[in-house]
């Protein structure tokens, strides 16, 4: 539990919110129901372990913090709970409610202890990955997909690991449980372009024979697509970006656009995620922000060009 003040207000609660949902607590010490409320709050932060953080305002010290949050949810009492998450102000709850209401509202919005433990194990597969031992990295995002199929941010470390290393025909069993999503997250869109080129990288004609091919007819788009696969799966990406990026500007609705969107998912797949943690510089003098800023990433110069490239083919 923490105390909320204008001193840190941005960074342990819009900036903490980010990265695990805060509880906002806003109270004042002559109110009788808040006095029950109170211990209620603080029994439920031990209880959910580290699932969400629990932080308090006394209205009557930080008056400018209550009135515009209060303003925000249209509320003239206290005690008042606001919940953020991800830099945001998302929900709210009025009076001394019970610890099972309270209960319900942190369900909606807090992780399950389920999520938390999968989201430890992509975290603990990433350090894995980077020490190089790709084994046990794997082990942990099999077990974090097992944990919460719907982790779809999971699921797309657990393919890009085993089609990086190699392991096809496991990225395909990973794949099709969500093969026929009609909204599918991008990353995985992408994933299931480099588990398609993986698979036609098996078949296809050798790189001399594409190459003659391509030189005999510079319009040979399934030659130039077969050699663009093969790089693909090759994890040369560039290299397939440039074969499709010579379809694309030869005829841009090739095979149902394919060119374009495996260009398209291979960007996905170059492009680095974005930051956890919101930019934390403090809001002009005299002015409080309840909403988190949103930072723009330093992008990759390589990303950065071939976006450009995509940009001049199809404009």
């Amino acid at each position: 539990m923490i105390d909320i003040s204008l001193q840190n207000f941005e960074a342990d609660l819009i900036n903490s919110s980010v990265q695990q949902p805060v509880l906002l607590d806003i109270w004042a010490p002559w109110c009788g129901p808040c006095k029950a409320l109170g211990p209620v709050l603080e029994k439920l932060e031990v209880a959910y372990a580290g699932r969400f953080k629990l932080a308090k305002l006394n209205s009557d010290e930080q008056p400018e913090i209550s009135g515009q949050l209060s303003q925000m949810f249209g509320v003239r009492s206290i005690p008042f709970c606001v919940l953020f998450k991800g830099g945001q102000p998302v929900d709210g709850f009025v009076g001394a409610l019970p610890e099972g209401e309270v209960r319900k509202f942190l369900d909606k919005h807090v992780p399950s202890a389920e999520e938390v433990a999968a989201d430890e194990g992509v975290q603990e597969a990433g350090e894995l990955l980077a020490e190089g031992d790709t084994d046990r990295a794997l082990e942990r995002l099999q077990e974090a997909v097992a944990i919460n199929p719907g982790n779809d941010g999971a699921r797309y470390d657990y393919l890009r690991a085993l089609l990086t290393a190699g392991r096809v025909e496991d990225a395909q069993r990973v794949f099709e449980p969500v093969a026929g999503k009609v909204m599918l997250d991008a990353r995985l869109v992408a994933a299931g372009h480099w588990l398609a080129a993986a698979e036609k990288a098996a078949t296809a004609r050798g790189p001399e024979a594409l190459a003659a091919a391509i030189a005999a007819n510079k319009r040979d788009f399934d030659a130039r697509f077969e050699l663009a696969q093969r790089h693909f799966a090759g994890q040369r990406f560039t290299e397939a970006m440039d074969e499709l990026l010579e379809i694309i500007m030869r005829d841009k609705a090739w095979n149902d656009e394919l060119a374009r969107k495996t260009y398209v998912a291979i960007l996905e797949l170059m492009s680095k995620p974005a930051p956890a943690k919101a930019d934390a510089a403090a809001p002009p003098k005299g002015t409080l922000e309840v909403a988190g800023k949103v930072t723009a990433t330093s992008a990759d110069p390589v990303v950065d060009q071939y976006r450009r490239k995509l940009s001049m083919a199809l404009f």
